[in-house]
């Protein structure tokens, strides 16, 4: 057990941090947890080591409460021997720190065994409770028994282009997407979150072993470790590959050929666990029959550009497919559901909101005369096959209206998309 006075001094030092005010980049999530802050649930905020959970909780607290707050974030190397039973002498410190607690933030949860236990307690006693976590598995079924229909479920991602202007510093307006000088400055910009990402730290310090220690955490203390994985060398192997062939189609049992697993469920449950961990995201084909869902080759998409560029085999990754990867991310937030359409053509994404098909996306970096008919094709048969009117393809930079066959086709650049 830890004795209180240990436990104070992790909880005092924390909460003069936590409730320190910095400039940060406002989130723009946080319109959405405002809107669920009245709400007596549980708020689980999960998302990508280091991209932005801790900051984000000192903005709710911020901005969204005024009641006698506390803050504690089991990363802390002091609490490495914290289990289920010392969250009793948390809640006891956390009155004798304080007159009065309303709302209690748990940051990186998960390292504790058993934590739905005490946050069900703490929920049951009135105090609305906000955790954060860089591993889905806060969501599994053990956790949705113990707080039933008593929990909402956020997902942060790094910064949208949006965000990433904030970042820098630059002003956006309406008159800007018709000014000359300014739509040269937003290419310029983009051209650089293209490269680069939008995790915090690393816009911040631009220093890449920043992206390759978050990859190295990832793979270890999420994943390694936390599943007891036994063949690091084949599970990295994995990792990387797919990485570098981000809207790629792939197959379970291609990859374990290729990459000598003894069966095609340890394939399966160790891209899920890179699922679990925020790093990588599967795409199946649209199909009205589930089974046929299941069984058809997959694509994977990575988190974050940034990743693409320096843990990937290839020195060179594919333009076009860095441009899918962000127009990807950018689609889960969002909130669409997310299939990628191939029949006689392919189409990169179709979008569905509650169960109905809203509209299809084709990505490619330049239409040219190589593959101008394919894309077209590809976005037309999309059209025609889900009853849609209109198709859109975003491209690098290019923007026109077309109509083929009656069907209205949008061109239009990424980075104005992104921004739209």
């Amino acid at each position: 057990m830890i004795s209180r006075e240990n436990l104070k001094r992790v909880i005092v030092p924390q909460n003069m941090r936590f409730t320190l005010h910095e400039e940060t980049v406002p989130r723009s999530i946080l319109k959405d947890i405002a809107d669920l802050s009245g709400t007596p649930h549980v708020l689980i905020i999960t998302g990508l080591r280091r991209a932005g959970k801790s900051t984000l909780l000192k903005q709710i607290n911020e901005n969204l409460f005024s009641s006698k707050n506390t803050y504690l974030n089991f990363e802390d190397e002091k609490l490495l021997s914290f289990t289920t039973e010392d969250f009793s002498a948390v809640q006891e410190t956390f009155l004798e720190l304080n007159d009065r607690v309303e709302v209690v933030f748990f940051d990186e949860i998960q390292n504790v065994d058993k934590w739905e236990i005490a946050v069900r307690k703490f929920h049951n006693e009135g105090l609305k409770v906000i955790i954060t976590g860089s591993n889905a598995s806060l969501l599994s079924k053990e956790f949705g028994t113990k707080l039933t229909g008593r929990h909402l479920n956020i997902v942060l991602y790094p910064f949208s282009f949006r965000e990433y202007l904030v970042f820098r510093e630059i002003e956006l307006s309406e008159n800007d997407f018709y000014l000359p000088e300014k739509i040269v400055h937003l290419r310029k910009e983009f051209n650089s979150y293209f490269e680069k990402g939008g995790i915090p730290e690393y816009l911040k310090y631009e220093r890449e072993e920043i992206i390759k220690q978050i990859y190295e955490d990832i793979l270890i203390k999420d994943i390694i470790v936390r599943y007891g994985i036994s063949d690091e060398r084949s599970f990295r192997e994995l990792a990387r590959l797919l990485i570098s062939n981000v809207g790629k189609l792939f197959s379970y049992t291609r990859l374990k050929a290729n990459l000598g697993f003894g069966s095609m469920n340890t394939v399966k449950s160790h891209i899920a666990f890179m699922e679990n961990s925020y790093l990588l995201f599967q795409v199946e084909k649209y199909d009205t029959s589930l089974k046929r869902q299941i069984i058809n080759n997959k694509k994977v998409y990575c988190i974050d550009n940034s990743f693409l560029n320096l843990v990937s085999f290839e020195t060179t990754v594919n333009l076009g497919r860095k441009l899918e990867n962000i127009v990807f991310v950018e689609l889960k937030r969002r909130k669409y559901t997310i299939h990628y359409h191939r029949e006689k053509f392919e189409c990169d994404f179709v979008l569905s909101l509650k169960n109905r098909v809203a509209g299809v996306i084709q990505v490619c970096y330049q239409l040219d005369n190589d593959n101008m008919a394919r894309e077209i094709n590809g976005i037309v048969e999309a059209v025609t096959l889900y009853q849609l009117k209109e198709g859109l393809i975003l491209t690098m930079d290019q923007e026109e209206e077309r109509s083929t066959n009656g069907i209205s086709i949008h061109v239009l650049p990424v980075w104005k998309w992104l921004l739209r």
